[in-house]
């Protein structure tokens, strides 16, 4: 049974799901529509980019530990993006990061979810112009969605957005609603607020 949580709630995977490994993090957004006049161009989808940074004692050690469209294997084989959603169309999931946290090397403690907009501030573009965004942790052995936790803030102004982070407390895996907007223009600004 799925767990529907709030911002800033916390919720241990493992207690409840003995033996879990292979968790599957799915995320997904729709873009709003936007209202234009006759002769106005087209605007340019939004694409927005999930991407895992894993983090050693809440800081993130090199570009090596953030998975992500250009990285789509972290170095240990435990974490893997399946791949880049340019438009977010679609029912489900835009995006998805599998993590198997049986193996995750013990020196990380935090496995941090976040979302960018490419290119959002040559665009123009902002959370604020996209709607319904999700995160979602389903249990691979059965492929149960064991939580989620949907943004229903308005982030108007963000070009970034951290959904939640899965991480490690007295041997247990637990995950945290965070869906804090941010300013930063791209992924590596964003990364740099954990060095």
């Amino acid at each position: 049974m799925s767990v529907s949580l709030q911002k800033g709630q916390k919720v241990s995977l493992s207690k409840e799901n003995v033996g879990l490994a292979n968790v599957l993090v799915g995320l997904g957004w729709d873009e709003v529509q936007q209202k234009r006049g006759f002769f106005a161009p087209k605007p340019q989808p939004i694409d927005c980019d999930a991407s895992a940074l894993l983090l050693q004692n809440g800081h993130l050690l090199g570009k090596e530990d953030i998975v992500y469209f250009g990285n789509l294997r972290h170095k240990s084989g435990t974490i893997q993006h399946m791949g880049d959603n340019l438009t977010g169309a679609g029912e489900g999931d835009d995006e998805q990061i599998l993590v198997d946290l049986s193996k995750v090397p013990a020196q990380y403690d935090r496995i941090v979810i976040v979302v960018t907009i490419y290119q959002a501030m040559q665009r123009n573009q902002h959370f604020g112009m996209i709607q319904n965004a999700f995160i979602r942790l389903v249990d691979g052995r059965n492929n149960t969605e064991m939580c989620r936790y949907n943004l229903t803030d308005s982030y108007a102004g963000a070009t970034a957005m951290i959904f939640g982070e899965i991480y490690r407390h007295n041997g247990e895996w637990k995950f945290n609603a965070i869906g804090q907007g941010t300013n930063d223009p791209g992924l590596g600004e964003l990364a740099n607020r954990y060095r």
